[in-house]
């Protein structure tokens, strides 16, 4: 019989980590973790395997996505919102199209994204959230009845809003739903609710959204705050990113 950790008000939790870096405030061996990383890496992995890649393998370093030159996989390697020179692409959603990378296995490695990603690998299961996917991540995570804790990846392990909001739009649907919510969730959802009649127009001050504009990719943030555009849930499965089925 399956045992679930209820909180002390018989409730189930859903926290909001609100940095990398607190990680290890939080039990995450407990929790099914959904790492958001909206600009962009988070957004692009769920893009890319709703449009038919086989699997992502996320990795920390340049040099372990470096290590596979000569295989048969796509190499995408994004430092401070350039693509590494030497590599396929980026993290840019607009790469992760059916016609470059249907059938393929992509190896990422982002300035944030997927650090958080290993940071976050000994929770009970780590599915990749964005706006594209929305409304499905929350039916989802509704139905599994298991505690929750939304990874924000930040920028270099500082708060950033873009991650935060996103969080804050999963605590609004969970919420009600036999949730126990912490004080960053409740401030997280706070957050959303103040954005959320114009996203792009609050989003415009982020400091990460104004890297992204300066390097002239401004189609890439308005892209990415696109709300469920995709039904597919990519969970981690040994060290691939897959589709959930």
């Amino acid at each position: 019989m399956k045992v679930v950790k209820l909180s002390s008000a018989g409730k189930l939790n859903v926290e909001v980590c609100l940095t990398p870096a607190l990680l290890p405030l939080y039990n995450i061996n407990d929790s099914i973790v959904v790492v958001i990383d909206i600009f962009r890496a988070t957004s692009s992995i769920c893009y890319g395997i709703d449009n038919g890649a086989t699997a992502i393998i996320p990795v920390s370093e340049v040099e372990e996505c470096a290590a596979y030159h000569g295989t048969d996989h796509l190499l995408a390697a994004e430092r401070d919102g350039k693509v590494v020179e030497g590599f396929d692409f980026g993290n840019s959603p607009f790469s992760y199209v059916p016609e470059k990378i249907a059938g393929r296995t992509v190896v990422l490695t982002t300035t944030n994204g997927t650090h958080a990603i290993h940071l976050s690998k000994m929770a009970k299961q780590i599915v990749i959230g964005s706006f594209f996917n929305l409304t499905a991540l929350c039916d989802y995570l509704i139905s599994k009845k298991e505690n929750v804790l939304l990874v924000c990846a930040g920028w270099k392990n500082k708060f950033n809003l873009e991650d935060s909001i996103f969080a804050g739009a999963v605590v609004h649907q969970l919420n009600g739903a036999s949730y126990k919510l912490d004080d960053s969730s409740i401030a997280a959802e706070d957050l959303y609710l103040l954005a959320k009649d114009d996203l792009r127009g609050y989003l415009k001050k982020t400091s990460h959204g104004e890297r992204l504009r300066l390097l002239g990719i401004e189609a890439d943030i308005d892209f990415c705050l696109n709300v469920d555009i995709t039904t597919a849930i990519p969970v981690l499965e040994g060290d691939r990113l897959i589709k959930l089925i």
